[in-house]
């Protein structure tokens, strides 16, 4: 006797796919210099600074570009002093704009709350 396994194949339709993704961290590091604040050509604000993270003790750091795009997290980044320990958290985005060579991106941490540590 043979018998036969029925396969179901399980389709969820775009609208009610279930999305695990999480764009959510946590960074520790030093301000590497003052903060500067920018008002975009759409009259947005934002301010931008460097925050600098060690790898571990052999490979270095990096230095990440970080911008705070509300009230609160721009008055917060402009407070900041060069080399002062930080935590943000926030997530990554990659923002585009278009330059003088055509379209242009990069990827930037976007800080939602920033605390002295």
């Amino acid at each position: 006797m043979s018998v036969k396994k029925s396969t179901t194949k399980k389709t969820l339709s775009a609208d009610i796919e279930e999305d695990f993704s999480l764009n959510d961290l946590m960074l520790r590091g030093r301000v590497s210099a003052n903060a500067v604040e920018k008002e975009l050509p759409s009259g947005d604000k934002v301010v931008e600074f460097r925050l600098i993270v060690t790898r571990n003790k052999r490979e270095g750091v990096d230095t990440l570009d970080i911008a705070a795009w509300s009230a609160k997290s721009r008055r917060m980044a402009l407070t900041l002093k060069p080399d002062e320990w930080i935590e943000i958290s926030g997530g990554v985005h990659r923002r585009f704009w278009r330059g003088s060579s055509g379209l242009a991106s990069r990827w930037q941490v976007e800080a939602v709350e920033i605390s002295r540590i």
